[in-house]
């Protein structure tokens, strides 16, 4: 169990990592659109997005994907730039936006999981059994992600319920805060610099 341990911390930090925003901004993006009453949509979609991740990890680990680091580095806050700008111009009806958010974070999970591949697949070979410290580090994400997730679900209801800032200023707010970090990060992270 001390392998499970070890590795659900190291998931739990990857997520809530003050030091590196990615997966914070996207979680943020994500959940910009829906309030705290929507909270059982947020969760599969954040379970999605650890589906992905985790695949991706899994994938890596066996060596069966690698990618370079530079691309997906790059690639991680491009996936911020396409939440937040569907979050700005997207005006379908709820059922659409939710079919269109279901698949982001499934698809965005597998780039993001990337992120972190390198490093695990290193301590993940150490290991004689992988499956306990590969689930422990996955259940750890989701966790962070939930707590994540239900802080932004708490402002969001505070600023759109109690101080009634309209809800469609607050997704812009949240939205455009993110796309521009993002695309500073994009800008610094381009893959083909000399």
């Amino acid at each position: 169990m001390d392998d499970f341990t070890f590795y659900f911390k190291l998931g739990w930090q990857h997520i809530l990592n003050l030091q590196e925003l990615d997966h914070l901004m996207f979680l943020t993006t994500l959940s910009a659109v829906y309030l705290l009453t929507e909270w059982r949509q947020v969760l599969i979609l954040i379970t999605a997005f650890t589906i992905g991740h985790s695949l991706t990890l899994a994938l890596s680990t066996f060596d069966v994907i690698r990618i370079n680091s530079n691309w997906v580095e790059f690639l991680i806050p491009l996936t911020i730039i396409i939440t937040a700008l569907t979050n700005l111009f997207q005006k379908n009806t709820a059922q659409k936006r939710l079919q269109v958010n279901y698949f982001l974070p499934l698809f965005f999970g597998l780039i993001h999981g990337l992120g972190f591949a390198n490093n695990i697949r290193f301590m993940l070979a150490k290991q004689q059994h992988i499956t306990l410290p590969l689930l422990g580090f996955n259940l750890g994400i989701e966790a962070g992600q939930m707590v994540a997730v239900l802080i932004i679900l708490l402002l969001s209801f505070i600023v759109v319920n109690k101080i009634r800032l309209p809800k469609r200023w607050w997704v812009r707010i949240l939205s455009g805060a993110a796309l521009s970090i993002a695309i500073i990060m994009c800008i610094e992270r381009w893959p083909l610099k000399n």
